[in-house]
């Protein structure tokens, strides 16, 4: 697990863009954190990154957005409003096991549902700090992820 504090949006965007470049068909990443954490600008950096033309928006009320026309589709998951766990029926691991990117916002409401290896970041906000500052944990799954993680964090 290593953590990075970055101080902006564009920084979010950045580190989006550089873990992109490392990503292959069927990677997950679980992006948890309150509102307004970053988690939707974190994902915006993985499309630039993947060359995804399109806006990346937050799929809060259409929970699944799929992206393509990039080096690999982007699957981009708000499964906020299955805090309920009714996951099951959107055949989550269709998308986990396909030929894109999984990005998974609110993990926790279909943890039952995920796969055994992913790349898990933690966006907090840090109160006593600038208010557009942000601290990202990054947790791998396995060796893999935990060696893209050194490569985007430079540890």
């Amino acid at each position: 697990m290593q953590s990075v504090k970055v101080k902006s949006a564009d920084e979010t965007i950045e580190l989006g863009k550089k873990l992109a470049s490392l990503l292959k068909a069927g990677d997950v990443i679980l992006l948890d954190g309150d509102l307004g954490a970053g988690k939707t600008t974190f994902t915006k950096g993985l499309g630039e990154g993947l060359g995804i033309k399109r806006s990346i928006k937050s799929p809060t009320f259409t929970i699944i957005r799929e992206y393509s026309g990039g080096r690999l589709p982007l699957y981009h998951m708000d499964v906020y409003r299955l805090e309920d766990g009714s996951g099951d029926e959107l055949g989550l691991d269709e998308y986990f096991e396909g030929d894109g990117v999984s990005v998974v916002e609110w993990s926790q409401f279909v943890a039952d549902t995920l796969p055994e290896d992913y790349l898990k970041i933690s966006f907090q906000r840090l109160d006593n700090e600038a208010e557009s500052e942000r601290e990202l944990t990054f947790e791998g799954a396995n060796s893999r992820f935990n060696n893209m993680i050194n490569d985007v964090l430079g540890g």
